[in-house]
């Protein structure tokens, strides 16, 4: 049992660790910050009313936007702030929210406990920032954390003279736009950047609603910036979809024996074997499967194989009326608007029997990761940072400040209890919940999926148990079910905690319950997996011991569980005789040792594959800016734009006398627009092509990313030219009237109808689309990219593995 102490205590090992290593990403000391500190408290404003306040905040916007440095103003504002926090909220803001609120203005990224009051500490430099005029954008998990906060912080934003606002889905152009020129602006990562991808296909300035990007904070960082931040936010337009039959292909795969495919032993690739590509060839009588003909059939049999044996119902994803949503693994919420790639979504809709929906043509595309690097200023907060330091510090070049809680926190954290299969797991969770609910003692309990929470669900429902469920399937009534948790008598049984954003208050607002229940012990955590991600284990224990209450913590885990058998524990295990007592819990201390092990191996495993992934990401981002430049430069400037003028002299000397300099500029305007769009959108399809076989250059002795960049630079280099020649062609060719040119009729339109959503492009869950048969590997290059580029760390990993599995076997 370890008495989890205050955060010095807790972290101590990390500061000898960090503090040998020069340049380290984490930052422990708060001197530099606790002096400014000082000088804010001695401002004394009590004595001050409204009208004063409001005053001294003009004046420090005046000194703003006369080029006065922030960090002159800072402790005046910071001042102005915590007053109008005690005057308007009751609430007296703790140094450590200070403390933060100071880093946050510096750019770096804070890690500050759960229940500590992030949302009141990010105030002080929106505030502050706020006061240039430039806007400040404070990115949150999703819509309602945005609205609500926005809300909550209004009073205090309108008192001191700054305007704020929120935006969410469906608010139309009038309000998005004006929110977005708001002092303060509130919204979800998604909302700002698919806000961006629309602005960047627009055809007309007035048609856009963000202006140039200034300071960005975001909440709940690390599951912003890291868990959420390879998902690619798409805009789609209609195209015409290659025939494919997938609902026939679903049979066939859905009749196809064991022995007609193979998957690897994490359950991560899957492959058709010969047997199978018989058996497939027979059935549909197409012939050789591998021929040039048959490749559509081919890659959607590979697909929709992957998606029948490798993705899961109630795990992966829900059915919710005639839709498939997405569970984001992290969360375990409905990944809103979001589709896995490369057919796998039409495979999934096909398998459950649905009507199918076209992918569509990508018009623009970018990553939440690329997206958040545009602001020249970004900091976020969260509680779960020091173990991801390194990755904030490599990919967004900020540093982690660890802030003290404002109490310390004692909560206990217990051992892991360990059992040999699931069934014994859930039984000794049913019974330990069972005598902790006896005695009224909150439970909160995070399982790995929806089907574990139900079937948990419905075992204590037996028991007489009554609880409350959070998971995909009821994630708008989340507010209110963790708001009940740290009721008397509460059950509560969660899908992960991550970017919840809600805290659970002992009691409520009941003060002889809470005095009941920290007499009890504080809420109890039971964790029934552990995850891939360290961070996700602390982000559910940390809902206990908030603002120094007492809480306990434990995970119940099995050999079964997902990820021992995907990382092959199990198996290691599975040839030990382990010591096990009458209920098959695991004895052996070993066990614990190996689980916590792997565990910060896998987290360093997918760590590297986030890296190299950005590699590839990098080189596509830095052209899409290149391309954004250019297009922004035809679309908001005011000067004559001179490329017909150059390359067609004779034609624009005609025209410009016949209709005048404005229509033939705001042709020339429209033609570069339209070719821009088109060619960009068809390099995001050659890039999917190139990454598709870049990895079969490994077989060949070169490096795939030096490949890589020189094939998309080469394409891209083409897409310049070609944009060129069909500005000039399509001038020569088109009607030109006084009334320009008839773009529909001209063929010169952009798809009728757009539609915005997110790609699962999480290769940790959907990795494995090895498409590759054992006929013919060249053939099925394309989906291995993202699984085959890792193949040698990957490889090393699994050798270590056996190794290890191997000297075990030999150890007396």
């Amino acid at each position: 049992m370890n008495l989890q102490k205050n955060i010095d205590t807790d972290i101590s090992l990390f500061k000898e660790f960090y503090n040998k290593i020069s340049g380290s990403p984490i930052q422990f000391s708060l001197k530099p910050y606790m002096t400014i500190l000082k000088r804010i408290r001695k401002i004394n404003l009590r004595k001050s009313d409204n009208i004063d306040l409001k005053k001294r905040s003009e004046d420090l916007k005046k000194k703003a936007l006369e080029g006065e440095p922030l960090d002159n103003l800072l402790e005046s504002a910071f001042s102005i702030v915590i007053e109008a926090f005690r005057r308007l909220k009751k609430i007296e803001l703790y140094d450590v929210q200070i403390l933060s609120g100071i880093a946050l203005h510096r750019g770096k990224l804070i890690q500050m406990q759960t229940g500590e009051g992030k949302t009141f500490a990010a105030v002080l430099p929106a505030y502050l920032n706020g006061l240039t005029g430039k806007g400040v954008h404070i990115i949150t998990a999703n819509d309602y954390l945005a609205k609500r906060d926005s809300l909550w912080m209004k009073e205090i934003f309108d008192l001191l003279g700054l305007s704020s606002a929120y935006i969410s889905e469906g608010m139309g152009y009038k309000k998005r736009h004006s929110s977005y020129n708001a002092d303060i602006t509130y919204l979800s990562a998604n909302e700002a950047g698919f806000d961006f991808l629309k602005d960047n296909i627009a055809k007309d300035i007035s048609n856009t609603v963000q202006r140039p990007f200034n300071y960005v904070i975001v909440d709940e960082a690390d599951f912003i910036l890291i868990d959420e931040a390879r998902v690619p936010l798409v805009i789609a337009g209609k195209r015409e979809e290659p025939e494919i039959d997938h609902r026939r292909i679903s049979g066939i795969v859905k009749g196809l024996d064991p022995d007609d495919y193979k998957t690897d032993e994490n359950e991560r690739n899957i492959n058709v074997t010969e047997t199978g590509i018989n058996k497939v060839e027979s059935i549909l009588k197409c012939g050789n499967l591998f021929n040039k003909e048959n490749k559509l059939i081919f890659s959607a049999l590979n697909t929709m194989l992957h998606s029948e044996k490798l993705l899961h119902k109630n795990i992966d994803y829900i059915v919710i009326g005639n839709k498939i949503e997405l569970i984001d693994e992290f969360t375990g919420r409905i990944a809103e608007n979001r589709k896995w790639p490369h057919g796998i979504q039409n495979a999934i809709e096909a398998k459950e029997g649905l009507s199918i929906n076209p992918e569509g043509k990508v018009l623009a595309s970018i990553t939440i990761q690329h997206f958040l690097k545009l602001y020249p200023k970004l900091c976020g907060m969260t509680a779960t940072a020091i173990s991801a330091a390194e990755e904030f510090r490599s990919i967004y070049g900020v540093k982690v400040v660890v802030i003290p809680p404002n109490r310390p926190s004692i909560r206990i954290d217990e051992d892991d209890v360990i059992f040999s299969g699931k069934k014994d797991k859930f039984y000794s969770i049913v019974k330990e919940i069972e005598k902790t609910t006896h005695t009224g003692r909150p439970v909160l309990v995070g399982t790995g999926s929806v089907e574990e929470s139900e079937q948990l669900s419905e075992m204590l429902k037996k028991s007489g148990i009554t609880c409350n469920v959070l998971n995909a399937k009821n994630h708008e009534a989340e507010a209110e079910i963790i708001k009940k948790a740290g009721m008397l008598n509460s059950v509560t049984i969660s899908t992960n905690m991550a970017g919840r954003g809600t805290d659970i208050v002992l009691g409520g607002p009941d003060k002889r319950s809470r005095d009941k229940i920290v007499s009890l012990g504080g809420l109890y955590v039971i964790g029934t997996n552990r995850h891939e991600s360290v961070r996700i284990d602390d982000q559910l224990r940390g809902r206990a011991g908030r603002q120094g209450d007492p809480g306990s913590t434990r995970f119940f885990i099995s050999l079964e569980d997902d990820l021992m058998s995907r990382y092959g524990l199990s198996s290691l295990y599975s040839r030990r005789s382990l010591n096990t007592d009458k209920s098959n819990q695991i004895k052996d201390p070993l066990v614990q040792k190996d689980i916590i092990h792997y565990q910060k191996v896998i987290e360093g495993e997918n760590f590297e594959i986030r890296k190299t992934l950005w590699k590839y990401s990098n080189l596509v981002e830095e052209q899409r800016k290149i391309i954004n430049r250019f297009r922004n430069s035809v679309l908001k400037s005011d000067k004559e734009l001179t490329f017909l003028a150059e390359n067609t002299p004779g034609m624009y000397k005609k025209y410009n006398s016949l209709y005048g300099k404005e229509l033939i500029n705001h042709i020339e305007r429209d033609l570069t627009l339209f070719f821009i769009d088109s060619y960009w959108a068809e390099y995001l399809e050659q890039i999917t092509d190139i990454k598709e076989g870049i990895h079969l250059h490994r077989y060949g002795g070169k490096s795939p990313i030096s490949e890589f960049q020189q094939r998309i630079t080469r394409t891209f280099n083409d897409i310049n030219e070609k944009i060129g020649s069909e500005i000039i062609e399509t001038f020569k060719r088109v009607k030109i009237s006084s009334d320009g040119i008839d773009m529909v009729k001209e063929g010169l339109r952009g798809p009728s109808s757009t539609w915005t959503y997110l790609i699962n492009d999480n290769p940790f869950s959907t990795m494995g689309i090895s498409l590759i048969g054992e006929r013919n590997m060249g053939m099925a290059a394309g989906a291995g990219f993202l699984a085959v580029i890792y193949s040698p760390l990957i490889f090393l990993v699994f050798i270590i593995k056996k190794i290890v599995a191997k000297f075990r076997e030999q150890k007396p």
